[in-house]
C-alpha cells in the first residue's frame, strides 16, 4: 500500500514538472503578473521574463487600492508597466467643484532589466524600478533572483524604497557610501521626472517566496513573503497581521488568467489579466488564392486582355495601376499598393498575375510604388527566374531572388492612358484619442470620422481639406476650464478642453499643398492654410531619405498663427515661428527600431529635443514612446515636469478578415502641458516616403 502510494505521489510530481516546464516557460507568455502589473509574485516583483512581444493587460483589485496596467516585453531582457493607481481612500482633491468625490488616481512606469539568464546552477537575475518617474506612491527598486526546481519557481531579492520598508536588513549599499543610508523624500520638479538621486537608498529588505504549478495544469499557488510594513502608504497605515501573502492563479485559457490573494494576513484582493503575443498575433484571412502560373503561357502580347490584367492585379495583388507601358521586352506599372503590407507577398501575387497575363517575350517586370503620385522605389522582377521560382521547378527556389528594389529611373515614357492629373477626391478614415486621470472622470474619449476630400491641380500641387464628425464621446464632460489660468508659458495645447468640446462637427484642416522629388532622394513640400485643429499658417520641409537606408534627415519650418477655439475660421494673436531638424535612425544593432531625434523651436518658442523610440514586433504592430527635453523648466511647464507620452500602431490587418496597409494608433499621454509641443502638419515626408524604407510594414 506505501508502495503504492508513493508511485502514485512521485507520478503525480512527475506530471507537475512536466508541466511546469511548460507553464513556467517565456515561451508560452505564462510566467504570471503581480498585482502592480510586471511579472512577480503577488506584492513582490520577480526575476522572470516573457519573450519578446508578449503583452499583458491586468485589472487588480483589493479594499486599499485598484490598479490598472499593461505590461509589454520590448526585448527579452527588458520589461515595461504603465499603470494607473486608485487609492481608494483618498480623494481625487479637496474642492469637489473640481473633481467632485472621484478618488486619487495616480500614473506610474515600472522597468526591469534582466542581467543574468537562469541555467543548471544559476538563476535568473533582475533589476527593477518601480515607479521610478512621477510622484513616486509605490517607488522602489530590486534586484531579485529566480530559479525553478521541479513544479516550483523560487524567487529572493532585496528591496529598497516601497518594497524594503520592512528595512529587515542593513542596506548593503551603505557599506560602499554613506549617501545610500539615507533616501531623500519628496520628489522633484513638479513630478514626472526620474528622481535617480534616491535609487538604491534608504531602508533595504529581503522578501521572497515561490510559486508552485499543481498537478492540475491551470492552477498555481503563490506564497510571498513581504519586505514592505504599509506603514507609510498612501492609503494610510495599513494593518499588517501577517508579513506572508497567499495567492491562486487559474488560466481559463491561452489568453485569460484569473487570480486571488490574502494579503498582510486581512485583507483579500482579485483580479484578471488578458494575454497577448505581439509577435504572433493574426487573423485568418478570406484573401484569393494567389494565382497559379499555366503551364502553358499567352502566346504574343497582341492578345492580352489590358482590362482583365489591371483587374486581376487589383483583386489579386492588392496593387492599384495608375498607368502602364509595354516595351519590347519589359513592362512598366506605376501604382500603389493597397492591400499586402509585407513586400514580398505583395511581389509575389503581382509576379503571378503578370506571369500569367503577359508572354514569355516580357523578360523584365517593372512596378514603381507611388505615393500622392509621386515614384517612390522600382521593383524590378526578372521573369524568367520568377516564374521557375514561382512554379518550384528546383529544390531551392526563393522568390525573393528574382527581383530588387532599385531608385525608379523613368524617362519620356508613352504612358497607354493618358491621364487628366486634376480632379476632385475624397478619403474617409476613423479617429480615437483618449485621456486618462482626467478631474471629471477617469477616463475620457472621443472617435469618429475624418472626411477628407480636395482637389488636384496637377501631380505636385492639391487643396486638401478634412471635416472631424464626433460619433462616440464622453469630452462633453470637461466643465473644468483653465482659461484665467496665470501663466508666462502661451497656451499652445493647454486649451484642449474647448477645442475637442465645442461642437461635433469642425473643420480640421484646410490647406494648399505642393511637394515633389527634388532631386535624387531628395523630397519636398509647401504649404499653408489652417494646418491642425489649433494653428494654421505656412510651412515647408524638406527630407533626405536614400532608397533602404538607415538614416534619413529632414527639416521643417513654419509660421504659424493660433485658431480661435470658438470658430471654424477665426485666429487669435498668438503668432510663433517652429521648426525641427530631424534625424530618423533604424540602428542596425537593435532589430527592428526607429529612433527619431528632432531638434529645434517649438510653438511655446522653447527650445530642445524631442526623442521618439518606435518597436515593431512581427505582427507589425509598432509601439513607442516620446520625450522632449526643452530649456522650459519644470516649474514653468507644471505638473508632469517635461512633454512624454507613449502609444501603439495596429495594422488593420491584424484584425481585418481581408488583407489591408491601413493603421490605427491608440495614444497616451499621461498629462499635456505647452512645454515641447511640435506642430502637427498635415503631411509628413518621412511617412509619406515610408516605401523608401519601410518601418511601419
Amino acid at each position: 500500500m506505501k508502495k503504492s502510494c508513493l508511485a502514485v505521489l512521485l507520478s503525480m510530481l512527475l506530471c507537475s514538472a512536466v508541466s511546469a516546464e511548460e507553464y513556467f516557460s517565456p515561451a508560452s507568455n505564462n510566467y504570471s503578473q503581480g498585482n502592480h502589473g510586471g511579472i512577480g509574485l503577488i506584492q513582490m516583483p520577480t526575476a522572470r521574463m516573457n519573450e519578446a512581444g508578449a503583452f499583458s493587460l491586468n485589472y487588480q483589485d483589493s479594499e486599499e487600492y485598484r490598479f490598472w496596467s499593461a505590461s509589454l516585453m520590448l526585448f527579452p531582457w527588458m520589461e515595461t508597466t504603465v499603470r494607473y493607481s486608485d487609492v481608494r481612500t483618498q480623494l481625487y482633491s479637496n474642492d469637489p467643484g473640481f473633481s467632485g468625490d472621484q478618488t486619487l488616481k495616480d500614473k506610474g512606469i515600472d522597468v526591469k532589466f534582466k542581467l543574468w539568464n537562469e541555467s543548471e546552477f544559476l538563476p535568473d537575475v533582475s533589476v527593477g524600478f518601480r515607479d521610478f518617474g512621477g510622484t513616486g506612491l509605490f517607488e522602489s527598486e530590486s534586484i531579485v533572483a529566480s530559479k525553478r526546481i521541479g513544479p516550483f519557481d523560487f524567487h529572493l531579492g532585496i528591496g529598497w524604497g516601497y518594497l524594503g520598508r520592512k528595512g529587515n536588513i542593513t542596506n548593503p549599499f551603505c557599506k560602499l557610501n554613506d549617501s545610500f543610508c539615507d533616501r531623500p523624500g519628496g520628489f522633484s520638479g513638479v513630478g514626472g521626472k526620474i528622481d535617480y538621486q534616491r535609487f538604491f537608498k534608504g531602508p533595504a529588505a529581503l522578501y521572497g517566496g515561490m510559486e508552485y504549478q499543481t498537478p492540475w495544469h491551470p492552477l498555481r499557488l503563490k506564497l510571498e513573503y513581504d519586505g514592505n510594513n504599509y506603514q507609510q502608504d498612501r492609503a494610510g497605515v495599513l494593518i499588517q497581521d501577517s508579513d506572508f501573502n497567499i495567492g491562486a492563479v487559474y488560466a481559463l485559457n491561452d489568453s485569460f488568467d484569473l487570480n486571488l490573494n490574502y494579503q498582510r494576513g486581512n485583507t483579500f484582493g482579485f483580479g484578471v489579466n488578458y494575454k497577448l503575443d505581439f509577435n504572433n498575433l493574426k487573423q485568418i484571412k478570406l484573401d484569393p488564392p494567389a494565382k497559379d502560373i499555366p503551364d502553358v503561357r499567352v502566346a504574343s502580347i497582341e492578345v492580352l486582355d489590358k482590362a482583365q490584367l489591371r483587374q486581376d492585379l487589383y483583386l489579386n495583388a492588392g496593387f492599384v495601376v495608375n498607368n502602364y507601358v509595354l516595351k519590347d521586352s519589359e513592362i512598366i506599372l506605376r501604382g500603389s499598393q493597397i492591400a499586402y503590407r509585407d513586400e514580398d507577398v505583395a511581389m509575389n501575387r503581382i509576379g503571378r498575375v503578370l506571369a500569367t497575363h503577359l508572354p514569355e517575350s516580357i523578360k523584365t517586370y517593372r512596378i514603381v510604388t507611388q505615393a500622392m503620385d509621386l515614384p517612390m522605389v522600382e521593383t524590378t522582377v526578372n521573369a524568367e527566374q520568377f516564374v521557375k521560382a514561382a512554379r518550384y521547378e528546383t529544390p531551392e527556389a526563393d522568390v525573393k531572388t528574382t527581383y530588387q528594389r532599385v531608385e525608379p529611373v523613368l524617362g519620356d515614357e508613352q504612358w497607354a492612358v493618358e491621364r487628366d492629373e486634376s480632379g476632385f477626391g475624397y478619403n474617409a478614415d476613423i479617429f480615437w484619442i483618449q485621456t486618462f486621470g482626467s478631474p471629471e472622470k477617469f477616463y475620457m474619449y472621443q472617435g469618429g470620422l475624418l472626411l477628407g476630400g480636395g482637389y488636384q491641380f496637377n501631380t505636385n500641387f492639391s487643396l486638401q481639406t478634412t471635416a472631424k464628425v464626433n460619433l462616440l464621446t464622453n469630452f462633453d464632460d470637461f466643465t473644468f476650464k483653465v482659461d484665467a489660468e496665470s501663466t508666462s508659458v502661451p497656451r499652445v495645447r493647454t486649451y484642449v478642453r474647448e477645442y475637442v468640446s465645442r461642437s461635433d462637427v469642425t473643420m480640421e484642416n484646410l490647406y494648399g499643398l505642393w511637394k515633389d522629388e527634388i532631386t535624387d532622394s531628395w523630397y519636398g513640400q509647401a504649404y499653408g492654410g489652417y494646418l491642425e485643429t489649433m494653428f494654421g499658417g505656412v510651412g515647408g520641409e524638406v527630407l533626405y531619405k536614400p532608397l533602404d537606408s538607415s538614416l534619413a534627415i529632414g527639416l521643417d519650418m513654419n509660421y504659424v498663427q493660433q485658431r480661435d477655439y470658438d470658430s471654424d475660421v477665426a485666429f487669435f494673436d498668438y503668432k510663433t515661428l517652429t521648426g525641427h531638424l530631424s534625424f530618423y535612425w533604424t540602428p542596425q544593432w537593435l532589430k527592428d527600431t526607429m529612433i527619431t531625434a528632432s531638434f529645434g523651436q517649438y510653438l511655446a518658442k522653447d527650445k530642445g529635443v524631442t526623442v521618439d523610440f518606435a518597436k515593431r514586433f512581427d505582427s507589425g504592430i509598432v509601439v513607442g514612446a516620446y520625450a522632449a527635453i526643452t530649456d522650459m523648466s519644470s516649474e514653468e511647464y507644471g505638473e508632469g515636469s517635461f512633454t512624454k507620452g507613449f502609444y501603439v500602431s495596429i495594422p488593420f490587418d491584424v484584425f481585418a478578415l481581408k488583407s489591408a496597409t491601413g493603421r490605427g494608433r491608440i495614444p497616451w499621454i499621461p498629462i499635456a502641458r505647452d512645454g515641447g509641443q511640435m506642430l502637427n502638419k498635415p503631411v509628413s515626408l518621412n511617412a509619406l516616403t515610408e516605401s523608401r524604407s519601410p518601418f511601419m510594414r
